[in-house]
């Protein structure tokens, strides 16, 4: 089958030849595939095209509408099966051989004589314009005459086959066209990945016969992933039935998707036109596969409006990306596409999804962050069970490092509350000829080292395991004190009556008061300086009331103050001892190293003073931030790393996540380049000496060539 098949795919491939001159090869699968399509419809369509053709015309006389559903039902291919469409015209391929002089005109109304299904689906690969491009040319002709003598009868070319050789045609048009291939077709080996990762931990229970499998890309280009997921349940099942699902923004693509679903066979399967972040074609369905290669930070402003106007998306109620990309939107969609999961209940069997990203998605945003939030909500929910890295330079539009990840809502026991991630950057084989981006590629041996990798889940240079929580962390905010030096200068005279003229007795009662020496006690200071206007003359302007005033007083603080290290902290507040409450509720999923709860109160920025507890102005130049692991509590942490080199530093006890309501802000963040780093040592200073005193002397040598 193989051999035909492959001989059959030469063949078209060569009849592109005819096409040069009028098209650039990246353009030549405009014309080849839809008459491949259209070749394969009129070879299938054959055997029952006298009768539909005999209940059109009864049909038409009567006047009875919708005549498809009827028709479609009538044609059947050789086993009786109906087909699901049909074709009304008297045309077929070697009626158009046979007169050349009206070919354009023929070619249109055979096409207009198919079921709507099939009008729909050429109109999406906007073939009209091929047919007149062809005809100015003289191509039409002899292009169409090459396809009438391609033999595609399902009697010499069975469905599987026709189907490998559509596949074939698609892998070699993108390759040509590899300028912009990556935007709807994924190299075959990442697929191929992508497939194994998925379905290799089910092989048990894919293997049984007559086993029912869903499958949907919502994100299908020419339908690559489908295809290949397909082929291998067909490998390890030819009892297997398969039904496979996908949608596409791109018309063309979406052309070709559906074309290949009819050319199998697949009347329960459907591909849809449309965009899968606004709409959802597949509303009442569950799939027990997805798998998609979505585009890589795609901008997700159109779509904004409609999606602000939902109560959630697609089940997910948290903060959601950057509009500038929207990958991670693609995994919600697919997640909401999971089977419900109940063990041993086969009416709830769960579903595995593989979705490739670029890195973006694995770290982009801190705590809080809608990116960080999804990722929460993931692992939070024990739904991610891999990710894969992939080399650089495997994807024909761009060179950059890209991700598979795993997820599913069924994980199997040994790998509950784990993710494993897999390093497979330096598992590539150079290409002997890029094309475009693309110049690495996966060999068999790679794919299944990574696949025998995934499945044994052990720790090696290449693979480790992690618990879910050791990605999370706690985001805190880090204070220091205010220190502010209380000085009557001057310079800073002027700046405060430039502004407040009317205080200058006031301020000249102050100064007699506080004299011109620097104090280092705000605290101290402010009181006397609120007591001196206290007991200003009637006939001396003081604070003014409301608004104004506040302002006054803190234009006389930013006049009179500097920050010096050496002053006594700004006290903000007094609290009474009983007013706060410190729970166990601030710190969730934590336990604290034994203390007492003034220690605990005075890492959180309350300070025992007689009866009151007193809280500092926090100076905003020295706050700071820590990324605190989820494993570790927070207070041990600022104790161990912080306190030694800042003791006055507190806890932010106002910074709560909104999920938990714990101090600090929770994030996950995954990041494969700590996980898999690996230090190499400097070579030795004499080596490094050596090498440059070497460098030296061959300059030297050179320039002494070129003078004598």
């Amino acid at each position: 089958m193989s051999a035909n098949f492959q001989q059959l795919s030469n063949f078209i491939w060569s009849v592109a030849d005819l096409l040069r001159g009028p098209y650039r090869p990246p353009q030549y699968e405009r014309v080849m595939l839809p008459l491949t399509v259209l070749r394969r419809f009129d070879a299938v369509l054959a055997s029952s095209k006298e009768a539909v053709l005999k209940r059109h015309a009864e049909l038409s006389s009567k006047g009875i509408p919708n005549i498809d559903a009827i028709l479609n039902n009538l044609a059947k291919d050789e086993d009786g099966t109906p087909l699901g469409f049909h074709n009304h015209s008297q045309l077929d391929f070697y009626k158009l051989k046979g007169d050349p002089d009206n070919i354009g005109r023929h070619l249109a109304d055979y096409i207009n004589g198919f079921s709507e299904n099939i009008r729909k689906i050429f109109e999406r690969f906007e073939f009209d314009k091929e047919i007149e491009k062809l005809e100015e040319s003289n191509r039409l002709y002899q292009v169409v005459s090459q396809f009438a003598e391609i033999d595609l009868h399902p009697m010499r070319v069975d469905n599987i086959t026709m189907g490998l050789v559509f596949e074939d045609l698609i892998r070699r048009f993108n390759e040509a066209a590899n300028e912009t291939a990556g935007d709807h077709f994924t190299p075959r080996e990442v697929i191929q990945l992508m497939v194994n990762l998925l379905l290799e931990p089910d092989t048990s229970v894919l293997t049984q016969a007559g086993v029912i499998v869903t499958i949907c890309d919502p994100a299908c280009g020419t339908g690559g992933m489908l295809a290949e997921a397909q082929n291998w349940i067909r490998a390890h099942n030819d009892q297997a039935t398969v039904k496979v699902f996908g949608q596409d923004y791109n018309p063309r693509s979406y052309a070709v998707a559906a074309s290949d679903l009819l050319i199998k066979g697949h009347k329960d399967g459907q591909v849809v036109l449309g965009n899968t972040l606004t709409d959802d074609p597949f509303p009442d369905h569950r799939f027990d596969y997805l798998l998609a290669n979505p585009p890589f930070g795609v901008d997700w402003k159109a779509e904004k409006k409609t999606i602000d106007r939902w109560p959630n998306f697609r089940g997910y109620s948290g903060k959601l990306p950057r509009i500038n990309d929207g990958a991670l939107l693609f995994l919600l969609y697919m997640m909401s596409k999971f089977q419900d999961y109940k063990a041993s209940n086969r009416d709830k069997p769960g579903s595995r999804t593989a979705v490739v990203f670029n890195g973006s998605p694995l770290f982009t945003g801190g705590a809080g962050s809608g990116e960080s939030d999804i990722r929460r909500w993931i692992i939070e929910r024990d739904q991610l069970e891999a990710i894969i890295a992939l080399p650089e330079q495997m994807f024909y539009n761009t060179g950059i490092g890209t991700f598979i990840w795993v997820v599913t809502n069924r994980k199997a026991e040994h790998r509950k509350g784990k993710i494993q991630l897999i390093d497979a950057r330096e598992r590539y084989t150079p290409m002997k000829r890029s094309l475009g981006d693309k110049r690495r590629y996966l060999d068999q041996v790679a794919l299944d080292a990574v696949t025998r990798e995934h499945g044994a889940m052990e720790s090696s240079k290449t693979s480790r395991v992690f618990d879910n929580t050791d990605f999370g962390y706690r985001r805190i905010t880090v204070l220091r004190p205010l220190r502010l030096r209380f000085e009557i200068t001057d310079e800073a005279r002027e700046r405060f009556l430039n502004t407040c003229p009317e205080l200058y007795d006031a301020l000249q009662a102050v100064q007699d008061t506080l004299g011109s020496e620097p104090l280092l006690d705000w605290n101290e200071t402010w009181d006397t300086v609120q007591q001196v206007f206290k007991n200003l003359p009637d006939d001396v302007e003081s604070w003014a009331k409301g608004a104004k005033g506040t302002a006054q007083k803190k234009i006389f603080r930013d006049c009179f103050t500097l920050v010096d290290p050496e002053a006594a902290p700004v006290i903000a507040k007094r609290h009474k001892k009983g007013d706060l409450a410190i729970g166990s509720e601030l710190f969730p999923h934590q336990s604290l190293p034994t203390m007492s709860s003034g220690e605990l109160y005075a890492l959180l920025g309350l300070h025992t003073e007689g009866k009151a507890l007193v809280e500092y102005e926090p100076d905003p130049a020295l706050k700071d931030t820590e990324n605190i692991p989820l494993k570790e509590d927070i207070v041990s942490y600022v104790l161990r790393e912080v306190r030694p080199y800042v003791p006055d530093a507190w806890i932010d006890r106002e910074t709560l996540d909104e999920q938990d309501g714990g101090i600090g802000k929770v994030g996950y963040e995954i990041n494969f380049n700590r996980v898999f780093f690996q230090y190499k040592p400097p070579r030795p200073l004499h080596e490094i000496d050596a090498e440059l005193a070497g460098v030296e002397q061959r300059i030297l040598e050179l320039l002494r060539e070129v003078t004598e």
